[in-house]
């Protein structure tokens, strides 16, 4: 058994340090001209800024809430302080987990956009590894030290202290739970910040004034710039994180509920071997690049799908299993894996800026606004449709080949999200890269580099809108495997055996867990509008009052944009996302165990459906209105584009603020019922 787990961290430490070293490669890359410098640094700065207040705001937080559980667990194994101080421990370092992710990753991608930049003068193939490399670097780092992480907890109370699997399992679930807190924190003020600056940069600068997107005279451009790497970048790599963490407990959980020690290990090996892959498909995505970023994004994700299935074969064949039972490992695993191929491609279909919805969409633009939304609209509750299928195949798939080949079928579940998310360090490479090229293209225009430099940066941020809505997409649907496993998972931890729907705690519980997702989206949506009203206010002010700014012969008070956003999105964030904590232990407490699993299920359906809706049709929206700036249907400036823009606008929230979230959002749900409902019940 200590054989796997030195290879969980062998694979933990090349990725650490393939991370670093892809890090230095950045650094030596040339920054260009003194006002690109100039413009990276105000985005590095603004960045640094939010995430110190930030993190400042949830240290205090995280404080509370870990103090909270070890007295609590304290009080539960009566007066046994060793436990709660564990618990409180294995908490702490998950947030810090998830706090070095999104730091790691906001690092990164400042210092690769402005040389992607400057690349960019000599050609597509000098700056697209620049910006992948960017990257690589969060993907490769974050999902090295989560694994380091969870292994070495795993490894401290079972194997140096001597405790069993079922109790080191259980210490793990705290380091889980204190990443997923802390990553929805983290995703959801980046997304109110980075939506505010996009949404009043985009309003006041595209329709109402007719500047380019990221003119150097919009007050709100380099906050716009600090929000993709705050939401975008910091963001979605805490989000990501947590979903991965999720996946490996609710996996070992189960695996100890089966009472086998090598179905509590398995998670670990496979997320082992999927981060081999990954390395690899990073590799193939440099290799293989000869014009078409997406196609060499592409070529990358499905080399290291297919690396990663070959790799599982052998793990699984020589784990130790008795007989076929590896195959009720290995065959839910890839069912898993084919269900986040399918959602990866469906994503494509319906966002890509080549593909027949976004072409209807833009064609729809050209007779107003109205139309384009509700196109749109259609279009992305369309999308909805194959995940969700895929989602399904894949939970049936997993159960019926587990059955059938006997293993636990809850296991078989969970194993599959495991399946999903063991690549994840190459789709976080990939989405990063993203808003870096996105950043390389505006810091591009603010520097003028000319048409020819723009146009390049273009082509990179064409396919980073499509592998930033991918990977929402991919993330939504393993956030759906993921607390599936957790449900079972907390099914079998407060001794449910049938959860019986003519109960009205139950249906109330359903009907409670049900509302949250859209509740959570509304509330992030005014938060964005909220903050978005007082930055426009402020770029009107400045244009109004700065005189010379709107003929370039003054500069905008950047800062105080900056400034807006930073706090806006801190004072909104807190009362918001703790209704994921206090929603799930009210329930229990009030209406119990069985009310609390109606809560989960129905947070489950409605979340899922809620947030593929909103990342794909916000990703669709952006691309519909990036076809009408190619040139079509009057172009940039055209009564088409205006329309597309106000899309656009509704879009974005949508996208980059709400639908993550709601991924984020019900795995902390589904944790906080696992953490507290011992408790709770025991102190009944």
């Amino acid at each position: 058994m200590l054989i796997w787990l030195y290879i969980t961290f062998i694979m933990g430490l090349v990725s650490v340090g393939l991370a670093g070293y892809l890090y230095r490669y950045i650094k030596r890359q040339d920054a260009g001209n003194e006002r690109m410098r100039e413009i990276a640094n105000a985005i590095k700065e603004g960045a640094k800024a939010y995430l110190r207040r930030q993190n400042i705001t949830l240290a205090i937080f995280a404080i509370i809430m870990a103090v909270i559980i070890g007295t609590l667990y304290t009080i539960y194994h009566h007066g046994d302080t060793f436990f709660g101080a564990s618990m409180m421990l294995a908490y702490i370092l998950g947030s810090i987990c998830t706090t070095v992710a999104a730091y790691i990753g906001m690092i990164a991608a400042v210092e690769a956009n402005v040389r992607t930049a400057n690349a960019a003068r000599e050609g597509l193939r000098k700056a697209f590894p620049i910006a992948f490399y960017g990257g690589a670097v969060m993907g490769l780092s974050i999902i090295g030290l989560s694994l380091l992480g969870v292994s070495a907890l795993f490894c401290l109370y079972r194997f140096v202290l001597g405790f069993g699997d079922e109790v080191a399992s259980t210490i793990v679930l705290g380091f889980s739970f204190g990443a997923s807190a802390l990553a929805l924190f983290a995703k959801a003020g980046g997304g109110i910040y980075t939506k505010t600056a996009d949404i009043s940069a985009d309003l006041v600068g595209k329709v109402e004034l007719g500047i380019p997107e990221d003119d150097p005279r919009n007050p709100a451009v380099i906050a716009d710039n600090v929000g993709d790497n705050v939401g975008d970048v910091a963001g979605m790599g805490a989000d990501l994180t947590d979903s991965y963490i999720a996946s490996l407990v609710a996996a070992m959980l189960l695996g100890a509920e089966c009472g086998e020690s090598i179905l509590v290990m398995l998670p670990l090996i496979a997320a082992a071997m999927g981060l081999f892959a990954s390395l690899l498909g990073v590799a193939i995505t440099k290799i293989s690049i000869k014009g078409n970023p997406g196609a060499a994004l592409n070529r990358g994700s499905f080399g290291t799908w297919i690396i990663f299935a070959i790799l599982l074969l052998i793990v699984s064949f020589f784990s130790g299993l008795e007989g076929n039972r590896w195959l009720g490992i290995y065959l839910p695993t890839v069912a898993g894996l084919a269900a986040g191929v399918v959602i990866g491609l469906t994503t494509d279909y319906f966002t890509s800026i080549d593909r027949m919805p976004a072409k209807k969409v833009a064609e729809a633009s050209t007779t107003g606004a109205a139309i384009n939304i509700l196109t749109g609209f259609s279009y992305g509750i369309i999308s909805i449709v194959p995940p969700v299928i895929g989602i399904c195949a894949a939970t049936l798939a997993a159960w019926y080949l587990s059955t059938l080949f006997g293993v636990n079928p809850f296991y078989g579940i969970a194993i599959a999200a495991v399946g999903m998310l063991a690549t994840v360090g190459m789709t976080i490479s990939a989405d990063a890269y993203g808003p870096i090229s996105d950043n390389a293209k505006g810091i591009a225009e603010q520097s003028w580099l000319g048409e020819d430099v723009i146009e390049v940066a273009d082509r990179l941020d064409a396919a980073g809108n499509t592998t930033k809505a991918i990977t929402k997409g991919f993330a939504i649907g393993a956030a759906a495997l993921t607390v599936l496993a957790l449900f079972a998972a907390y099914v079998h931890l407060v001794n449910i055996e049938i959860l019986d729907l003519m109960k009205p705690e139950v249906v109330v519980g359903i009907f409670i867990g049900g509302v949250m997702p859209p509740l959570l989206s509304a509330l992030l949506i005014l938060s964005v509008g909220r903050n978005a009203e007082r930055m426009i206010n402020e770029i009107r002010r400045q244009f109004r009052e700065i005189p010379g700014l709107m003929e370039g012969r003054a500069k905008p008070d950047y800062a105080k944009c900056v400034d807006i956003a930073t706090k806006g999105a801190i004072r909104e964030l807190i009362p918001i996302c703790s209704l994921a904590i206090i929603a799930p232990v009210l329930t229990l407490r009030i209406l119990g165990r069985e009310a609390l699993a109606g809560f989960l299920a129905g947070s489950i359906v409605t979340g899922i459906i809620f947030a593929l809706f909103m990342a794909n049709s916000g990703g669709l929206w952006d691309n519909a209105k990036k076809y009408i700036e190619s040139g079509v249907y009057g172009g940039k400036g055209s009564e088409a584009h205006k329309a597309a823009v106000t899309g656009d606008t509704v879009g974005d929230p949508f996208k980059d603020t709400a639908g993550p979230s709601l991924n984020t959002m019900i795995t902390v749900m589904s944790l906080v019922a696992e953490v507290f409902a011992p408790i709770v019940i025991g102190l009944i």
